[in-house]
C-alpha cells in the first residue's frame, strides 16, 4: 500500500506556510515558532532546519501519521528531529536508522523526503520529479540562494543537493 497520502500530509503542512516572512533578520513571531521546535534556544539564527523540524512535529499530531510510523505521540516526540542545523538532520536520520540517499547517486525522490544541500541548507521535497528538486524551504528567498526572508516553494538543480532523508517508505 502506498504511503503517499500520509507523506502528502507533511507537504500540506509545509505548503500552508509558504509566504510566511521574517520580521527583522531571522526572527519574527512565526519564525520564533519554527525555532522553538528545535533544541536551540533564542532567535536570530538561520532557521531552515527549524522549519523542517516544525513541519515534522506538526505532522506527528496526525493519528494516521502516527499509525504509519507505528509510534505513540510520546514516541514520536522523542523520535522527531530537533536540530537547528541542516546537516544535523542527517545525523538525526543516521541515529534513527532512516534511509539516507546520496544525491550523487541521483535517487528517485519521494514526496516528503527531507533534502539537504551542499550550502548547509535544507527543505522538504514536495514532488516526485526526476532531475529537479521541487521543495518547500524555510529561511530562503523567492529566487536563488540559501538565506532569505521566508518560506517559499523552490526548484533546485540536483547539483545543489547533498542528501535526502526518507521519513517513510513509499
Amino acid at each position: 500500500m502506498s504511503t503517499l497520502p500520509i507523506r502528502q500530509k507533511l507537504i500540506d503542512i509545509a505548503r500552508r506556510e509558504v509566504g510566511v516572512k521574517e520580521v527583522g533578520r531571522n526572527t519574527g513571531k512565526r519564525v520564533r515558532e519554527y525555532q522553538a521546535a528545535t533544541n536551540l534556544e533564542g532567535t536570530g539564527w538561520p532557521w531552515c532546519a527549524a522549519f523542517v523540524c516544525w513541519c515534522v512535529r506538526e505532522w506527528g499530531k496526525d493519528k494516521e501519521v502516527l499509525a504509519a510510523l507505528k509510534m505513540t505521540p510520546a514516541q514520536f516526540e522523542k523520535w522527531r528531529p530537533k536540530t537547528a542545523a541542516a546537516f544535523g538532520l542527517e545525523d538525526w536520520a543516521r541515529k534513527n536508522k532512516l534511509e539516507i540517499l546520496d544525491a550523487d547517486d541521483k535517487p528517485t525522490l519521494r514526496t516528503g523526503d527531507i533534502s539537504t544541500y551542499d550550502m548547509s541548507h535544507c527543505g522538504i521535497v514536495a514532488d516526485d520529479k526526476r532531475g529537479v528538486i521541487f521543495a518547500i524551504e524555510g529561511n530562503t528567498g523567492a529566487s536563488g540562494g540559501r538565506d532569505g526572508d521566508g518560506v517559499w516553494d523552490k526548484n533546485r538543480n540536483f547539483r545543489e543537493s547533498r542528501r535526502f532523508i526518507r521519513l517513510l517508505q513509499p
